[in-house]
C-alpha cells in the first residue's frame, strides 16, 4: 500500500529520498525553508561523495589509469575505488561497480562498499576470498533488495592482472586490437551471504588495456529509444590501443554524447580504463 503525502494526500514515489520531510511529504508540497534545508543536505552528501573517489588520473608503476564519472543527480551509487598496497612490490587493488537504486540511498550504500574493501584490501586475502567476506558483510547489512555489481582486481608490478566479476558487465579487455569481453557469471553481491566467486588472471602487454563501464554508459538513449549498446562500446574501442587512459576514456564517452545527441541522460555513469605501460 502506498504512504500518502500528509498536504495533498496523493502517493508519495517509492524512489524518493528516504530523508528528513521527505518520509511524509512530497517534494512539491515542501515549505522553502524545508526546500532549502533538503538542498544544503545533498550539497553536503555531494561534496562527501566526491572525496571519496580516487584521482580521475591515477599512475602506478607500469600502470596508467583514468576514469570518468558523472551521476545523474547530486549523488550515485556507482563505485570505483584504487587503493595502493602498503608495501613496494605488492598489488595495486581496483573496484568497479553499480549498486542497485538511484540518489541518496544508492550512495549510501555505495559509501559502505567502500568502506568493506577499504578493510578488507590490506588484510592481502587472496581475491576470491576478500569479494566473499565482502558479499556475506553487505548482504548481512543491507535490505534484502539491496545488491551491488563489482569488478574486482588486482594489477601486479608486472603486468598481470587478477580480476573477478560479481555480476557486472563485462570487463573489456583490448589486445593487439581484439575487443575481449571478460567473463561476468557470478552473482552481485548481496544476492546470497553464500555467494563463491572465481578469479581470472592475464598478463597485460605494453600498451594493452582494459576498460570497464556501468549501464549508463551501454544504456544511453537517442531521441528514438535506441540503447547505445555494448557492440558500439567495444567498436570505439578497437582503434584505441596505445592511446593513454585518458584519451580511451574520453573517446568512449564522447561517443555516447554524440549518440544522445541532446537527449537526457536517465542514469548515472561512470567509466574506467586501466592500461599498462610496461
Amino acid at each position: 500500500m502506498n504512504t500518502l503525502c500528509e498536504v495533498c494526500r496523493e502517493p508519495l514515489r517509492e524512489e524518493r529520498p528516504q530523508i528528513g520531510p521527505l518520509k511524509r511529504i512530497c517534494l512539491e508540497c515542501l515549505s522553502d525553508d524545508e526546500r532549502r534545508a533538503l538542498e544544503h543536505d545533498l550539497a553536503v552528501a555531494a561534496s562527501v561523495q566526491a572525496h571519496l573517489l580516487p584521482a580521475r588520473n591515477f599512475s602506478f608503476g607500469g600502470w596508467e589509469i583514468n576514469y570518468d564519472y558523472e551521476p545523474l543527480g547530486a549523488v550515485s551509487g556507482d563505485y570505483g575505488d584504487l587503493i595502493r598496497p602498503g608495501r613496494t612490490g605488492d598489488a595495486l587493488h581496483f573496484f568497479f561497480g553499480d549498486v542497485s537504486g538511484k540518489g541518496v540511498a544508492a550512495s549510501i550504500l555505495m559509501a559502505n562498499l567502500q568502506a568493506l574493501f577499504r578493510g578488507l584490501a590490506p588484510q592481502e586475502l587472496p581475491l576470491t576470498e576478500m569479494v566473499g567476506r565482502a558479499n556475506a558483510i553487505f548482504a548481512a547489512s543491507t535490505a534484502p533488495n539491496s545488491y551491488a555489481t563489482l569488478v574486482a582486481g588486482r594489477l601486479g608490478p608486472d603486468g598481470r592482472l587478477e580480476i573477478a566479476n560479481a555480476g557486472h558487465n563485462p570487463p573489456l579487455l583490448v589486445r593487439a586490437g581484439e575487443v575481449r569481453p571478460l567473463p561476468s557469471g557470478d552473482l552481485p553481491l548481496g544476492f546470497a551471504a553464500a555467494g563463491r566467486y572465481v578469479s581470472r588472471e592475464f598478463r597485460l602487454e605494453p600498451e594493452d588495456f582494459l576498460f570497464l563501464y556501468t549501464d549508463g554508459v551501454s544504456e544511453a538513449l537517442d531521441a528514438t529509444g535506441r540503447e547505445y549498446g555494448a557492440d558500439r562500446v567495444r567498436s570505439t574501442l578497437g582503434g584505441l590501443r596505445g592511446r593513454p587512459a585518458r584519451a580511451v576514456v574520453e573517446a568512449v564517452l564522447e561517443g555516447v554524447t554524440r549518440f544522445q545527441n541532446g537527449t537526457p541522460r536517465v542514469d548515472d555513469l561512470t567509466a574506467m580504463a586501466i592500461r599498462w605501460r610496461g
